[in-house]
């Protein structure tokens, strides 16, 4: 791990204009080749409550690097939308249409957003995303098993909002056989996300997937898996003393910007305070820190080209359109 982060190595994001048909989201640049593949391009802009916090650099190498391992180490569970890595930062993948509902698994009553099922427990609530819940839980207590809490797949800066599984057969989001196939895969990857995790000192708390279809109708994953934007993770040795003191466990993953954030304001109501540097070199720290544990590989950050900008288009200049 580098002893100090350059804070001037980040890729605030990759608009590319030589690139067909760009899609931009919260943190991915995105463009739709004429040969019905796809480009993801991780920025490093970090989000959070439903907008973008900061730019933190290396993260998204990190988070392209630590979703490949999990995509190769699952892809006897759940085929993947994956073609290619042309860059450190970017994956070659299928188009895919997104189902637009994000599978949400979780094994603790843990989590800080509006949806997570410790805030709602907090506020009152005991009957959430079709599960109930017994009153005396405890916060970031392990459930007595992992569930499912879906929400709705929010597009274009949209708020993600909860589900059971009677809403999304009832409204038509997903058929019975896709809902019933997205869910078993699923739970299979988070038991199987769990198990490496406890290999390597670290527990998976809670995680998101998306799916989606191919030209065929086959349902793909999709995005990334596993990573520090999309998952939860605690640190074993520590999780026990946490749970006693009533503190938040050591954790491997956004956590650490959100957590500043929430004890500042309502990031949902409030104008959300400039996230100071030291904030920023933390989060990448944890970043790299958690690709490490998470792998068991030491992170080896990518200083080719001028900027990480310079990199990737030169590394993409291969699928820039004939002229």
């Amino acid at each position: 791990m580098p002893a100090q982060i350059d804070l001037s190595r980040r890729l605030p994001d990759a608009r590319i204009p030589e690139l067909p048909n760009p899609y931009f989201g919260k943190v991915r640049d995105c463009y739709d080749l004429a040969d019905g593949t796809r480009l993801l391009i991780s920025s490093d802009r970090i989000s959070a409550f439903d907008q973008i916090l900061a730019v933190i650099p290396w993260k998204g190498q990190v988070l392209t690097q630590l979703a490949r391992y999990w995509f190769d180490l699952t892809a006897d569970i759940a085929p993947n939308h994956v073609i290619s890595y042309p860059d450190p930062n970017v994956v070659l993948g299928r188009r895919l249409t997104i189902l637009p509902v994000e599978i949400v698994v979780r094994g603790y009553l843990a989590g800080s957003t509006s949806t997570s099922i410790l805030t709602q427990y907090r506020a009152g609530a005991r009957a959430m995303y079709g599960h109930r819940f017994p009153d005396g839980l405890r916060d970031n207590q392990a459930l007595p098993q992992a569930i499912i809490t879906p929400t709705s797949k929010a597009f274009d800066g949209g708020h993600d909002e909860p589900l059971t599984a009677e809403d999304i057969i009832r409204t038509g989001l997903l058929t019975q056989e896709q809902w019933d196939t997205v869910s078993a895969m699923s739970l299979a990857l988070f038991a199987r996300g769990q198990k490496v995790a406890a290999e390597r000192g670290l527990i998976l708390v809670d995680t998101k997937y998306e799916f989606g279809t191919d030209a065929d109708g086959r349902i793909l994953l999709a995005d990334e898996i596993h990573t520090p934007d999309s998952s939860r993770y605690w640190r074993a040795d520590g999780y026990g003393a946490a749970l006693r003191d009533g503190t938040r466990p050591p954790s491997f993953d956004k956590d650490v910007i959100r957590s500043w954030v929430v004890a500042r304001c309502d990031p949902y109501a409030d104008t959300i305070p400039e996230i100071p540097l030291e904030i920023i070199e933390k989060t990448a720290l944890v970043y790299i820190e958690a690709y490490e544990a998470i792998t068991g590989q030491a992170f080896v950050p990518d200083t080719t080209g001028g900027t990480p900008l310079d990199r990737v288009r030169a590394n993409l200049a291969a699928f820039f359109p004939a002229r």
